[in-house]
């Protein structure tokens, strides 16, 4: 039988608590392999089996499962039938030495694990007769150290399943298990990343965006769509909100002095996303903002500007500089769409020299000025909403 092995690290930690992690992990697993026809799936001794019907090629498998937080590592495997107390390794030999003579090597090792340990053969028991079959048939070298191939053998109490590659999971926690967070995305480099590093702790994902339309165009807006559907391959349903901020920040620049637009409008906006998480039932919200970054990012900016959310904010990047934050991006993949031009709504009015010490003092003097209910139901009446799928 052709199937996949699914190897995790961090859900084995989670004591009376890991059935509920584990079968989140399946649940994801399956949603994101439905569309290939990949239906068996199941708990087997601290991994998970995922049968491949014949149709999948290795390739598609291989390129779904990378996407799946909570996955540590995964092989692609078959399976032979294992009599628990007289075990035959004839047709596991048989098939190992089948699937490295697909293989150009020199040198081989065995690494054998047992996880039904009711089964007489230990570990090395099976490394010693697979090592002794195969270089009895190919003529090739055992090699402890650093070999040319690695044969991998996993024993069970009813299977045996050989493989010859381990390929890397993108770990963290599967997604859902953390409850849900609505992420201020930016269009930019930063907050993609901040999402996606949310989402690797096992929440979903909720996304929302300030457009400067109808000040500006929609470019903004088409980035996101496409961040969006990005980061949706690592969730399998997404909803993201636009809110129109264009006519908010004119508002604000008529009533307000230029030092302090910048604050004024971050704080508008965590005031309307705080609603907006609300209504999705979200817990937090989060941010790309890095410690010391621009005007908006400094010590005192942050503390100002959090004062106005009623979520805790979070801000995964806060302690990275932006060659990390970057290579990051280029990794996750929304690198090339964070860096097409377009018309940001924190461009729109911006002051020559912000304020980077802004005192809570002086803003809620201004604020004062500003009918600040008015504007939030003026965001929230105009929001808009879209959804993403993954497989769509």
């Amino acid at each position: 039988m052709r199937c996949a092995i699914v190897h995790y690290h961090e859900l084995a930690l989670k004591g009376r608590n890991r059935d509920f992690f584990e079968q989140r992990l399946i649940h994801n697993i399956r949603s994101v392999l439905k569309d290939l026809g990949a239906t068996r799936i199941e708990s087997l001794r601290s991994r998970i089996r995922v049968v491949l019907p014949e149709h999948i090629s290795d390739q598609a498998a291989k390129s779904r499962l990378a996407l799946i937080f909570g996955i540590a590592n995964f092989a692609l495997a078959h399976s032979v039938p294992l009599n628990l107390l007289k075990p035959d390794l004839g047709e596991l030999t048989g098939g190992i030495v089948r699937a490295v003579k697909q293989r150009t090597f020199d040198t081989f090792r065995v690494t054998a694990k047992r996880a039904d340990k009711r089964l007489p053969l230990t570990s090395m028991d099976v490394e010693k007769a697979v090592g002794q079959y195969v270089c009895d048939l190919t003529g090739k070298k055992v090699r402890l150290t650093d070999p040319d191939l690695i044969i991998y053998v996993e024993l069970l109490a009813k299977d045996a399943y050989y493989y010859l590659d381990k390929f890397p999971g993108p770990g963290g926690l599967p997604v859902g298990v953390s409850g849900k967070v609505a992420c201020l995305v930016s269009g930019g480099i930063d907050s993609p990343v901040a999402a996606y590093r949310m989402m690797k702790r096992g929440c979903t994902a909720v996304f929302v965006h300030f457009s400067g339309r109808p000040l500006v165009s929609r470019d903004s807006e088409d980035k996101v769509n496409d961040l969006v559907q990005t980061l949706t391959t690592h969730q399998s349903h997404s909803k993201l909100f636009i809110v129109p901020f264009g006519e908010i920040q004119r508002e604000i620049v008529a009533q307000a002095p230029a030092p302090y637009r910048i604050v004024l409008y971050r704080r508008l906006m965590v005031r309307i996303a705080s609603e907006l998480a609300q209504r999705e039932g979200c817990w937090a919200l989060v941010t790309g903002d890095s410690l010391g970054q621009v005007a908006s990012q400094t010590p005192e900016n942050l503390s100002v500007i959090e004062e106005a959310a009623e979520f805790p904010v979070l801000r995964p990047l806060i302690g990275m500089d932006k060659l990390e934050i970057t290579d990051e991006a280029q990794r996750i993949g929304t690198f090339t769409t964070s860096i097409e031009p377009d018309q940001d709504c924190c461009s729109l009015f911006t002051p020559s020299h912000p304020s980077t010490k802004t005192r809570m003092d002086d803003i809620r003097r201004i604020e004062r000025g500003l009918d600040i209910g008015s504007l939030v139901k003026q965001g929230m009446d105009r929001v808009e909403s879209s959804e993403f799928t993954f497989p769509s």
